[in-house]
């Protein structure tokens, strides 16, 4: 991003590439507090005061099965009384294996996160233990994680957090601090995939960002708004769309939505398709709210609770299946909807009450019709930010009365359509052709405004080469020519297809 390059050199960020996959050595020492003294006292009884008076003051715990909390990075008088918003809802006797404490460097880049591993954290409350045997097990296992000496060094997104932890919680609590040193979105999914196994009831995550940098007062309300609805849709492109189309505005001074946008984003490829798990915003002000900040330019400041619902089973994984008994659900709901909005016009309601959370997840789909074995309409959507039931409703709605290609539906044609249904995983962008594979992937085709999209089982059911596919796609799909792919953006997905017998 053009304009988080020009925050880079606001914050006085450095590159050291050099230091990409590296494990430097560097000293087998505790960390030394290097924030200490400029974001929150250096003194011990000081820090204290300050942080009773913060949790005096904050919102009072609400959240329940808390998973994971985004808190703000700077300095206490600026943001603490958000962020004590967000750490006040952990509940301060449970005791967790780890607290896993991500953030993204401001001040070298590198590539993939590094993962401290040669000792323990210091404040001026006391020392707070490194959870050391996994930090190691987790750069072992992934390659995307590494020890990089500079990461920690004065980086003071993870270090500002610990001194709230400190001060709340009752029992003895250990951490895995990770810093993101890498800008891409690949990356942040590969980092989800290799932490997703520890996202559950025995470990915490503290994600730590702040949000807009130096807009104008009501610019910064208005973007870190913006920015905040786009994080509780659970949505990882519903994030980077809202980041990209404010790339484009110029708003005056805007350097950044958010500062850690890869460590948000890694938390959404985490819980994304995830329908027991509910993003709550809390608590909301930036730097012109403070007596020490003006209005001219802002910073933002959000903390957000990340909770489970009580009995609801972990995210679908990536590669899901639904039962027999599942896909009939979703048939019948699609059928009898049709069937309804074709006579009556009026869409059905439905018990969801006693649905599996397979069926409550938020995912895409396509409902496609078919008479006598010929296309009678298909529509469908990527993303969702509602369950899946719901979304193959409004689908099967679409599909029979709003696809172009076709007339809609009629009463006399319902008996005889033929109802299948596609759930996707989420997109994937990809960067060279051969990661497809066809029967598996479906595709997606993006260029300026124009954009199309076949199913997996096209690639089945026509035969076709993956140049062909992708031929037909750009060309007929997005009305960019046959070769139109070559120089478009690609992303793939998955799909579990089931269909009436």
């Amino acid at each position: 991003m053009s304009r988080f390059l020009r925050f880079i050199l606001i914050m006085g960020l450095t590159f050291n590439l050099s230091n990409s996959g590296s494990s430097q050595e560097g000293p087998k020492t505790d960390r030394k507090p290097a924030a200490a003294g400029k974001f929150y006292p250096a003194g011990a009884d000081t820090l204290k005061a300050q942080l009773t008076e913060l949790f005096r003051n904050a919102k009072p715990r609400s959240a329940a099965n808390l998973q994971a909390v985004i808190c703000p990075h700077a300095g206490y008088v600026f943001s603490g009384a958000v962020a004590t918003s967000g750490i006040n809802q952990i509940d301060p006797d449970k005791v967790y294996d780890n607290i896993f404490i991500i953030g993204s460097s401001h001040q070298a880049s590198f590539m993939g996160a590094s993962i401290y591993n040669k000792g323990d954290y210091m404040t001026p409350l006391g020392k707070v233990p490194v959870n050391i045997k996994l930090a190691n097990e987790l750069i072992k296992a992934n390659p995307v994680f590494s020890y990089v000496y500079d990461a920690d060094l004065n980086e003071h997104s993870l270090e500002v957090q610990v001194p709230f932890l400190q001060y709340h919680l009752k029992k003895s609590f250990r951490i895995v601090p990770i810093v993101i040193g890498s800008q891409s979105a690949q990356t942040c999914k590969r980092i989800a995939q290799a932490l997703k196994p520890y996202f559950n009831d025995k470990n915490l995550f503290v994600i730590s960002t702040d949000f807009s940098h130096y807009p104008p007062y009501n610019d910064a309300k208005s973007t870190d708004k913006a920015t905040c609805d786009a994080i509780i849709t659970n949505n990882p492109d519903a994030l980077m769309n809202v980041l990209g189309e404010y790339e484009k505005k110029n708003i005056p001074n805007l350097a950044t939505n958010l500062c850690g946008w890869t460590s948000v984003l890694t938390l959404l490829y985490m819980t994304a398709g995830d329908a027991g798990i509910s993003y709550t915003p809390l608590s909301y002000m930036n730097s012109g709210d403070s007596k020490y900040g003006d209005h001219a330019q802002c910073v933002g400041y959000w903390s957000i609770a990340i909770t489970r619902e009580a009995g609801a089973a972990a995210a679908a994984p990536a590669e899901f299946s639904f039962t027999k008994e599942e896909k009939q659900t979703l048939l019948s709901i699609a059928r009898n909807t049709i069937v309804m909005y074709v006579k009556e016009r009026k869409t059905p309601e439905v018990a969801d009450k006693n649905f599996s959370p397979n069926l409550k997840m938020h995912a895409g789909a396509f409902v496609t019709l078919k008479e006598h074995g010929e296309l009678r309409g298909c529509i469908g959507r990527f993303t969702a930010d509602i369950p899946l039931w719901k979304v193959v409703q409004q689908m099967a709605i679409a599909s029979a009365t709003e696809d172009s290609r076709f007339l809609p539906v009629t009463a006399k044609e319902i008996d005889k359509l033929e109802i299948e249904i596609s759930v996707l995983s989420p997109m994937k962008k990809i960067f060279s052709v051969d990661e497809i594979v066809l029967g598996k992937h479906g595709i997606y085709i993006k260029k300026g405004y124009y954009s199309g999209t076949f199913l997996p089982q096209v690639a089945t059911e026509t035969g076709w080469s993956k140049e062909e596919f992708l031929g037909h796609c750009a060309r007929d799909k997005a009305g960019l020519g046959w070769d139109g792919w070559k120089d478009a953006d690609i992303f793939t997905y998955e799909a579990c297809v089931f269909g009436e017998p």
